[in-house]
């Protein structure tokens, strides 16, 4: 694409600037050239707000809030040359001063300075639109006070029309500076096409505030009159503005990341701030130093009062938000900071265990053999019939303790061996009460009462049936031996259904585990010795994560251990298939 095709709109605006000072210098006043001028700025006004909308409809996130901003100040500015049009071309009759279309004049750049303080040109994280919104209505509120402080008293209070355009244009100059000072400064902090974008609409803004006081005090002096050479920088303005918004739709607006230093909150913060600080010494003004009539003062004093709570109640607000998102943000790092930890400590555990498997398995062969041998002789001279009864007595510990250590081995290879088993769909709602049923049988003079609550239509997992039955009756075998010495107790059993997980909870009234974070690690027990090899639990972390879920044990604030385990549910076609293979 050559120069002239990608600067066609900026032509076509100078062009049509150009065509419309040739009408403004060659044709005489009357009512053919104030139509005319009326109405070319009122199309190329509405023209510039419906590029600005088209831009926002089509553009993402930040950038769309950008063009919309816009588009609202344009409008307002296009009301208000709507209103000059009506009453020049429609009812024939001079535009008054003051007019009630002047505050909407006025408060046209309030959006437009919103926009640009909104910097969507920079990367940063996503701003809440609550906390957006506030700032706009703060900005919106701050310049009301200032018009109600300084132009509304001589417009409407107390009638000063001399004072009143005094004040009103060096108030309207200040909110123009203020717009084309947002501009440059985005310009000089941005690059790329952003730059570009806030260099044409700075330009812009800044031949507007450089020639509007002349068009001002000709009003004043009375040589103005609608289609003079005074329209033409405002036509070109709006000209060029149109331009940019349709040259923008080429560029590649991309946001990047900000510079060091620049910190959108703070300087908002920092603007609030100043604005409540000068609300108390424009109040004491107005009270100690004001010479306006009676009237005016009293209105400037109630305007401080309003303007210190409504500002008050907005900063109160902002702070309550920002307090809000920072307990949320807080919440999140504490979540993300526990999600981390306990996969590092999954990690380590699968490790440890599969470091510690292969290890065992060698030890146990090699000692399994003499073990063997040890049993079998020690069980030929227990049967002799000569031995005496010292002699017995050695032997038959002697036995008892080979028969614990061949226990032992049987554990130790039972928990080496451990490997990925053939996988079916199974149902946990038959699967737990069986486990309970075998246990309950074992230990029936227990006075331990257990409770099972299975979800209705709890969905089937995949996994091996018997290495989750076994891990199910570890669970509860050792929440039954943490009961055990108390005078009786409860277990309950629950599975439900949490997203794409199936929960299940041991909840025992026990006397809970003295370390929760090493009940998975192997040969952990804290049961008597002879008792537990501390392998069972062990086993059981290495099942669960086999099937790609997660076990959790913790202590109950009321009292005892709550086992938790997670298992995925498969999806749709995930299940088909594996209820096809079986």
């Amino acid at each position: 694409m050559n120069l002239l095709s990608r600067n066609r709109w900026f032509g076509l605006a100078a062009a049509m600037t150009l065509a419309f000072a040739a009408v403004s210098l060659v044709a005489r006043p009357g009512t053919g050239l104030t139509a005319f001028a009326d109405l070319f700025g009122l199309l190329m006004m509405l023209a510039g707000t419906g590029v600005f909308l088209e831009n926002a409809a089509s553009r993402p996130g930040p950038e769309r809030w950008f063009w919309v901003l816009m588009a609202f100040g344009l409008s307002l500015w296009a009301f208000n040359q709507g209103a000059w049009s009506f009453r020049e071309i429609v009812l024939r009759r001079e535009v008054p001063d003051p007019y009630f279309a002047d505050i909407i004049l006025f408060f046209h750049l309030v959006p437009m300075i919103a926009a640009a303080a909104r910097r969507p040109d920079q990367l940063k994280e996503q701003q809440r639109t609550d906390l957006s919104t506030l700032n706009f209505l703060m900005l919106l509120v701050w310049w009301m006070f200032l018009y109600a402080f300084i132009v509304f008293p001589h417009q409407y209070v107390v009638l000063n029309v001399a004072a009143y355009n005094h004040r009103y244009d060096v108030l309207y100059e200040a909110e123009g500076v203020a717009l084309a000072g947002l501009l440059a400064y985005g310009a000089w902090t941005s690059a790329g096409a952003w730059r570009r974008l806030y260099l044409n609409l700075c330009a812009a803004s800044a031949m507007y505030a450089v020639t509007a006081p002349f068009l001002a005090r000709a009003v004043v002096r009375g040589t103005y009159y609608s289609g003079s050479f005074y329209d033409i920088p405002l036509m070109g303005t709006i000209a060029w503005v149109a331009a940019t918004g349709m040259t923008a739709r080429q560029w590649q607006l991309q946001p990047a990341p900000p510079r060091i230093g620049y910190r959108q909150g703070a300087i908002a913060q920092r603007a609030a701030m100043l604005a409540m600080l000068s609300l108390p010494l424009l109040g004491l003004w107005t009270f100690r130093w004001d010479h306006s009539p009676a009237l005016s003062r009293t209105f400037r004093l109630f305007a401080v009062l309003i303007a210190m709570l409504v500002l008050g109640g907005f900063i109160y607000l902002r702070q309550h938000l920002q307090n809000q998102a920072l307990i949320g943000l807080l919440e999140k790092s504490r979540r993300s900071f526990e999600n981390e930890q306990r996969l590092q400590s999954h990690l380590v555990q699968r490790e440890k265990l599969a470091s510690l498997g292969h290890l065992v398995a060698g030890a146990a062969h090699e000692i399994n053999h003499p073990l063997a041998a040890i049993l079998t002789d020690s069980e030929k001279l227990w049967a002799r019939e000569r031995l005496s009864s010292e002699q017995d007595s050695f032997v038959r510990k002697l036995v008892g303790q080979a028969q614990r250590t061949r226990d032992l081995v049987s554990s130790l290879l039972s928990f080496a061996q451990q490997s990925s088993a053939e996988k079916t769909m199974v149902d946990l709602s038959v699967l737990l009460p069986r486990s309970v049923q075998m246990l309950a049988l074992q230990r029936h003079n227990s006075r331990i009462r257990v409770e099972t609550l299975v979800e209705p239509n709890l969905p089937p997992v995949w996994g091996n049936g018997n290495q989750l039955f076994h891990a199910a009756v570890q669970i509860v075998a050792n929440a039954f031996d943490a009961m055990q010495g108390m005078s009786g107790g409860s277990l309950r059993i629950s599975a439900q259904r949490q997203e794409r997980e199936v929960v299940l909870q041991f909840a025992d009234s026990g006397p809970g585990i003295r370390e929760p974070h090493r009940v998975f690690d192997p040969f952990y027990t804290t049961k008597p010795t002879g008792k537990g090899t501390g392998l069972g639990l062990s086993a059981v972390y290495g099942v669960v994560q086999d099937h790609e879920g997660q076990i959790t044990c913790q202590n109950r604030p009321e009292g005892g251990a709550l086992f938790t385990v997670r298992l995925p549910v498969p999806g749709e076609n995930a299940a088909r298939a594996a209820g096809a293979k079986a």
